[in-house]
């Protein structure tokens, strides 16, 4: 079975170590590309990968006083190159640059590390989902409609379904994250004042990024809405299931349930408990992710070439999201991957109406024997609410009708009641979803 979230590198991702890593490592790269265009000396440039380094307390310290992330680290790796005695190569540190051309062009770099971890659990998801749909793709249960009896179905069927959902949400997030793997290096105003256009080019590929075709001081905004709408999507589908699983799981049902470790307790007051409290935090962690888009389109709309409007914003919600997403996808895995699924209970469950469940077929049955339709419905409806009230089988009440037998004998209405009717185009639909 595969184990709970224990990884760590998606909060590591959004540290603030990693986060003035990823700001030097763009420094570094512009200086080295400006140092190949001819723009600044080379050896500055390689003076400066050789020695550069930051310190976040030093960096948190020298903020308290300028009121200024980027000037307090561009402030702290000076230090560090008079400390390594080279100051003169520090004059060449964010040369040509304003702080945007940093902060959004390492924030792409933090959201393409995330997204190759989402990427992954998105695929370990799907590989649960395809394993678990194709073990219980005959295993008859009961559809359900209004949270009411409907029709027969098979709980792979209801697996199959995830599945497809989560491939479309896997395309829109590779989507998401690719129009987000853009850096600018373009100035104030997105001009290109002190930088060219060729300049850009090269660091961003340096950084293995493509240069935004165009930007203001910032890269656009909406690219970060899209890519937490397609995080929302993906944890929306998480939350899909595990609400299926609340509701399996209900001690009227019990057709499956979520994991019960040995020595778990579900109730400090009541021994007898098995909670699915897995399932209600990936729902309500899911609620979380969903409202940061709302956010995420709000900072869209910013003053003129920029505001800081959503700088602070995206301080959380690009962490909180990606985070909380990676972890919902964790327990979602860990959920399908070890959910325990009672066949004989979701046989059971569907026989305990007696027949009411194939009412459409015996429909269309007198319907294609002769019956008007709309007879054939009032005969069958009043026998079904009849059934319903008196707990009886319907098969019985509608053999024992003189006019349904004008149309159907028993072996004929007998049919009527058959699964594999109902079910016989399941293969069909698992060869549409996986393409066999």
């Amino acid at each position: 079975m595969i184990q709970r979230y224990t990884r760590p590198e998606m909060g590591a991702i959004w540290s603030e170590q990693n986060k003035y890593q990823q700001w030097l490592e763009v420094e570094l790269a512009a200086s080295e590309a400006l140092g190949e265009i001819g723009d600044v000396p080379a050896d500055a440039a390689k003076l400066l990968r050789q020695h550069a380094a930051f310190d976040v307390d030093r960096i948190n310290t020298i903020e308290r006083e300028v009121k200024h992330d980027v000037i307090a680290f561009t402030t702290a790796v000076a230090e560090s190159m008079a400390a390594a005695g080279h100051p003169e190569a520090s004059r060449f540190f964010h040369y040509g640059m304003t702080s945007n051309d940093v902060v959004d062009t390492a924030q792409a770099l933090m959201t393409k590390q995330s997204s190759a971890l989402i990427a992954k659990a998105v695929d370990q998801l799907l590989t649960v989902l395809k394993r678990r749909a194709f073990e219980f793709k005959n295993t008859v249960q009961i559809g359900r409609t209004h949270g009411i009896h409907a029709e027969p179905y098979t709980f792979g069927l209801k697996l199959a379904l995830w599945y497809d959902e989560l491939n479309r949400g896997a395309k829109r997030f590779q989507a998401a994250a690719e129009e987000m793997r853009v850096g600018k290096i373009s100035g104030a105003v997105g001009t290109f004042g002190h930088i060219g256009p060729e300049a850009e080019a090269a660091i961003c590929a340096k950084l293995g990024l493509e240069p935004a075709p165009i930007a203001s001081q910032v890269i656009s905004r909406d690219r970060h809405a899209n890519y937490i709408n397609a995080l929302a999507l993906i944890t929306a589908l998480c939350e899909k299931i595990a609400m299926e699983v609340r509701h399996l799981q209900r001690t009227e049902v019990r057709e499956a349930e979520e994991p019960f470790a040995p020595g778990q307790k579900g109730s400090s007051a009541m021994p007898h408990k098995r909670n699915p409290v897995t399932s209600e935090q990936i729902c309500g962690l899911a609620r979380v992710v969903r409202s940061n888009v709302q956010a995420a389109y709000e900072n869209i709309s910013l003053w003129h070439e920029r505001d800081i409007s959503h700088s602070s914003v995206e301080r959380v919600i690009l962490p909180d999201s990606t985070i909380l997403t990676d972890y919902i996808l964790a327990k979602t895995i860990w959920l399908v991957d070890g959910m325990v699924v009672s066949p004989e209970r979701m046989l059971r469950n569907l026989n305990g109406t007696k027949g009411l469940v194939f009412s459409g077929q015996v429909l269309l049955d007198l319907a294609a024997a002769g019956m008007l339709r709309e007879q054939a419905y009032k005969t069958v409806q009043a026998h079904a609410m009849r059934c319903w009230q008196q707990e009886t089988d319907l098969y019985d009440a509608l053999a024992a009708d003189p006019e349904v037998a004008k149309y159907l004998n028993a072996d004929q209405l007998r049919q009527s009641f058959a699964l594999d009717k109902q079910l016989g185009n399941v293969d069909a639909i698992f060869a549409r979803v996986f393409n066999t």
